[in-house]
């Protein structure tokens, strides 16, 4: 694929959706255009603001949390995957406000809770803990979180 055809569908791509450098070059090579030309179509992106890591990560984040229920680990892992700075994973996951995230987690291990056919304290709490570990939360928050759902029966 030619320089002016990659870089006109990339550009309509980052006009759809936020994208990042990591995605935009994975098209790309998808393409099959030249690494030279890889380079200065995503520095003409950037350029022209088509591309915006720290945009990319503080929409990646919202999304993440609101649709898919992820952690903040979970988010960064992901972000640091992409390649994206850790000032920009720092300033996107700071705009998670604290009161949602932990709403968030106790209504998805209530409904794990829930789930769970086994009432072994131990083993309820083992299920919840490794639940919301998987979904990338943090433990200094699951704990207090588990005590509060566990002393409810």
């Amino acid at each position: 694929m030619d320089f002016k055809t990659a870089f006109n569908r990339a550009s309509s791509l980052c006009a759809r959706q936020e994208q990042c450098c990591f995605d935009i070059r994975k098209k790309l090579q998808k393409w099959n255009v030249l690494p030279d030309d890889q380079e200065k179509i995503i520095d003409l992106l950037v350029q022209e603001k088509f591309i915006d890591e720290s945009r990319f990560a503080t929409s990646y984040v919202r999304d993440k949390f609101r649709f898919n229920n992820w952690g903040r680990e979970k988010i960064r892992w992901q972000l640091k995957q992409k390649g994206i700075s850790n000032e920009n994973i720092d300033h996107a996951l700071a705009q998670i406000d604290e009161e949602d995230y932990k709403k968030t987690l106790f209504f998805l291990m209530k409904k794990k809770k829930e789930q769970l056919k086994n009432r072994e304290l131990n083993k309820v709490k083992a299920a919840l803990i490794r639940n919301a570990v998987s979904k990338g939360f943090e433990m200094d928050i699951i704990f207090p979180i588990v005590e509060q759902l566990l002393l409810k029966n």
